[in-house]
């Protein structure tokens, strides 16, 4: 059934507007997946901040226009599922990862970050980001690290004196 211009137009702003406020994009072939599948794919980006989309490819590429995602342009072939990470970066690499290894039907074709297209074989890449609490937890930690040797240092001062001391009165008792 052939949409509608109004159709069309709604749709391009959708996703520009998606693209517009996206960490990161991926592409993938979703040829095979039946609707269950994209179903159960669906709840679960949702549930990871991930907008997922089916576009046709002439309305994907004017949909990006404009955007940092505009060097996936020459990636709308053939069957197209497109992938916005709204919330964190890897959101949307982890999500299609994870899928493909349970459904050898889904095929990532394309990532995108900062306006720099990456190959298929980059998701990993992508993947690995920490999320956003990750980040911050591992910042912590990074910046705790210091002060804690700090504390340590400084308490050996005194844990010091107080050897000492318990040596030099275990040593007079000794020789009494």
């Amino acid at each position: 059934m052939a949409l509608r211009l109004e159709h069309k137009k709604q749709i391009v702003a959708e996703v520009n507007e998606a693209a517009g406020t996206a960490m990161s994009a991926v592409l993938a072939d979703y040829r095979g997946l039946t609707a269950g599948q994209m179903t159960v794919m669906r709840v679960k980006a949702r549930e990871t901040g991930v907008y997922v989309r089916v576009v046709r490819n002439t309305l994907a590429k004017r949909a990006v226009e404009g955007t940092e995602y505009e060097c996936l342009s020459d990636c709308f072939t053939g069957p197209t599922l497109l992938a916005f990470s709204q919330e964190d970066p890897g959101a949307a690499a982890r999500l299609l990862k994870d899928l493909a290894k349970e459904h050898d039907a889904l095929e990532v074709k394309a990532l995108a970050v900062g306006g720099e297209l990456l190959a298929a074989d980059q998701i990993d890449r992508l993947a690995m980001l920490p999320t956003r609490d990750e980040a911050i937890a591992l910042l912590m930690s990074v910046m705790n690290a210091p002060i804690g040797k700090f504390v340590r240092t400084v308490n050996e001062i005194p844990g010091k004196l107080v050897r000492v001391v318990a040596a030099v009165g275990d040593k007079k008792q000794a020789e009494s």
